[in-house]
């Protein structure tokens, strides 16, 4: 599999991100201070969904699972950039660099997974209501998230070994500031056009046609909703429908310019830029869009302030 002296089992070194920048350090200390929110923030609302039985539904428990991934993904990114940076030291060992290739790849595809199955759950919530608990059950709740794990950590595990088994030049440096698919393959000394088709394949199938279902079954939910006579309902279901695109946004929107525009492993400065935005200011961004829009979220989360307050 290791073709020559280039690709043994030796430390990269990672690049990091805008070195023409002059203020990185109030950069990096920004970005640690929103991963510290986006920590808080996503641990703060799996606590809620577990302790609060209210919030013992499908949305939330899918919703839980979204907050677990986002939290997996910023943690295996966001901590080591911020040693290297501040210890001086760059290197990246091979073990380090394929568990983060593998931990971002697979949490990304299963939150584009679960997103949309998160939208099927609104879709029987709203157009089909009296047969909700029947169509998504607890058993068939547990299929929908063993599902998204699934599917991002079987084809993760396929790039991430097809990645690695490239002949790699020297000097391995990596023009970004975490182990990342594309950044990678900019150091490989093969020919990987066919493996850049896969790419684009795999890109199609988790990000376009999951988005593709997505806005055909909003089409269906708004035309049931514009159909409700009930205003409160009306505003409620609006609520939750605008809260879940603000994520489909957040989420679908940086994956599809980094891997379905052309060139796209040419333009690092760009990629590093959106994938900043997908790894530390999504999931501080996914919890805050259900919680402060959402009236149960705010009245588990006063219902514990008042809990604590009284222990005291």
């Amino acid at each position: 599999m290791w073709k020559g002296n280039d690709t043994e089992m030796t430390d990269f070194t990672l690049l990091g991100f805008f070195p023409e920048f002059k203020y990185i350090t109030a950069m990096v200390s920004l970005i640690l201070l929103i991963y510290t929110a986006a920590l808080t923030g996503n641990t703060l609302l799996i606590l809620l969904i577990g302790l609060d039985s209210r919030l013992h539904t499908p949305m939330y428990f899918l919703l839980s699972q979204l907050s677990l991934m986002d939290l997996m993904l910023t943690s295996s990114i966001v901590p080591k950039m911020a040693v290297n940076f501040f210890s001086g030291w760059k290197s990246i060992s091979f073990l380090a660099c394929g568990t983060q290739i593998f931990v971002s790849l697979a949490v990304a595809i299963a939150e584009c997974v679960l997103i949309t199955l998160m939208c099927f759950d609104r879709y029987v919530a709203i157009c089909n209501p009296l047969r909700y608990s029947l169509i998504i059950s607890p058993k068939v709740c547990l299929q929908m998230a063993a599902t998204s794990w699934a599917v991002g950590t079987l084809t993760s595990l396929g790039h991430t070994a097809f990645t690695l088994h490239f002949h790699i030049c020297s000097p391995r440096e990596i023009p970004h500031f975490f182990c990342e698919v594309m950044a990678v393959l900019r150091i490989v000394c093969e020919d990987i056009s066919d493996y850049e088709k896969a790419v684009v394949v795999t890109s199609i199938l988790v990000l376009l046609l999951p988005l593709s279902l997505i806005l055909s079954s909003y089409v269906l939910i708004f035309l049931a909703v514009l159909r409700m006579n009930s205003p409160e309902g009306r505003n409620k279901a609006l609520a939750t429908c605008s809260s879940h695109l603000c994520v489909v946004g957040l989420y679908f929107g940086p994956g599809m310019c980094i891997y379905m525009r052309p060139g796209s492993a040419k333009t690092p400065k760009l990629n590093q830029g959106l994938f900043l935005f997908g790894t530390v200011l999504t999931p501080l961004l996914n919890p805050l869009a259900y919680s402060l829009r959402n009236r149960e979220v705010l009245n588990a989360l006063k219902k514990l302030m008042a809990r604590c307050q009284s222990s005291q």
